[in-house]
């Protein structure tokens, strides 16, 4: 089965930290690319970090670059984001989303065909 289940969302006070995990179905073992997104209502859905799974080369966006970490543990066929100094801009829909395809913006939607069904973080100040 094709599946992208994420979890580790919850509510957190501004300066706090959460995980969030993205457990992939063996399927998207050889994927690419596998990403982070977020969007929060009203907004378009962003790019916030991606990881080259070949290489584990890491890109983020510059709003949350050195607060933000991904990683993933092959093993367990599980995706991460680690976020620390969390603040209240940082509040959305978390998805993580995996492509085969080679060549596109690792931070553009358009680069992914695969996508979880979101875990939500709130940031309060």
């Amino acid at each position: 089965q094709v599946q992208l289940v994420e979890s580790g969302g919850e509510p957190v006070q501004a300066g706090g930290s959460l995980r969030l995990s993205c457990a992939a179905s063996g399927y998207f073992y050889n994927s690419r690319r596998m990403g982070w997104f977020r969007q929060a209502p009203g907004k378009e859905r962003e790019g916030v970090a991606a990881i080259y799974t070949g290489s584990g080369n890491t890109i983020y966006a510059s709003s949350v670059k050195g607060r933000f970490t991904i990683s993933r543990d092959n093993a367990k066929n599980t995706l991460y984001l680690q976020m620390n100094s969390l603040k209240p801009d940082d509040t959305a829909m978390y998805y993580c989303a995996a492509d085969f395809g080679v060549g596109a913006n690792p931070l553009e939607r358009s680069a992914y065909s695969y996508w979880g069904q979101g875990t939500q973080v709130t940031v309060s100040s």
